[in-house]
């Protein structure tokens, strides 16, 4: 199954915290080349896509990846890559990894990457900053640019409340999506929201849309601090052959895996396998890792 995010990396600074190098990177065969391209390269405050998203603090978006800031532009369409979203993650305020999520161009795809913020000295509410949409998705488009969202409205408006992330299988029968038609409309069907914690006044949420013929991931999953002491707990899961997973925990440890890893370090943890790349993304609250989120691509 081709998944609408094709390539991952993680880029860690360096002791200084002057630089950012490659620390690992996931893809599909195609995309193999593309995380070959990037081992040698440096990236400074303000250079490159994840240098730029280190100094602005917050998720950076590219709609097309040729000329500045992308550097590997000839690499990204000979895997056809055609956007990126760079995301910082800061723990206790110290940027602990830059963590970039590819996506790919073609008729197939169906879907939309989103950055929303709330910015107080401008509105009370939620807005679009910048957004990619695949080809049939106009109206989606046109009526995320118009759209609003009071705290706990729509899917962006309800990660911003709740304070963590959110996942919807069906946009078009959800009834805290508001532009539900507009997606049914491009083929649209999943929802994935991220709150994301910025070095600036506003704050942040990144939303991940995508049809079932190609799904924001194979497998998505959200996992938080469990009842009981060093564990945490599956609190959604959605697996595309399986469909809804059920409830599931872990104990943090010596062998805790890659969400265990996530969830203690701040790190974003990687791991190529046959059946499907694994990105475990940890989520910051109040400056302290309070989920992660695992997706299988």
């Amino acid at each position: 199954m081709k998944t609408f995010i094709r390539v991952a990396e993680v880029w860690l600074p360096d002791a200084g915290h002057t630089v950012l190098t490659y620390g690992a990177g996931v893809s599909g065969p195609e995309g193999q080349g593309f995380c070959a391209s990037s081992q040698a390269m440096r990236f400074k405050p303000g250079e490159g896509l994840p240098g730029l998203a280190w100094q602005q603090g917050r998720p950076m978006l590219l709609k097309q990846l040729h000329g500045l800031p992308f550097l590997r532009a000839e690499a990204a369409w000979a895997a056809r890559l055609s956007s990126a979203i760079a995301l910082p993650v800061f723990v206790r305020g110290a940027l602990t990894a830059v963590l970039v999520l590819f996506c790919g161009d073609d008729d197939e795809q169906a879907g939309a990457i989103e950055v929303w913020r709330n910015d107080p000295r401008i509105t009370t509410d939620m807005t679009l900053v910048e957004g990619v949409y695949s080809h049939g998705a106009d109206a989606l488009e046109a009526v995320s640019q118009d759209t609003y969202l009071p705290r706990g409205t729509g899917l962006p408006g309800l990660a911003w409340q709740q304070g963590r992330t959110v996942f919807m299988e069906d946009l078009a029968s959800a009834p805290r999506f508001l532009r539900g038609e507009s997606a049914r409309d491009a083929g649209i069907e999943r929802g994935l929201a991220l709150p994301w914690p910025a070095h600036t006044q506003a704050e942040y949420v990144v939303a991940l849309l995508s049809s079932s013929r190609t799904p924001v991931a194979q497998r998505v999953e959200g996992w938080t601090t469990g009842d009981a002491p060093q564990t945490l707990q599956r609190t959604f899961g959605f697996d595309e052959t399986e469909g809804p997973l059920g409830d599931a925990s872990l104990t943090l440890g010596p062998a805790q895996g890659l969400v265990g890893d996530a969830y203690l370090s701040g790190v974003p943890q990687l791991k190529a396998q046959a059946e499907g790349s694994l990105v475990a993304v940890p989520v910051v609250s109040e400056g302290e890792v309070s989920e992660v989120v695992l997706l299988t691509l």
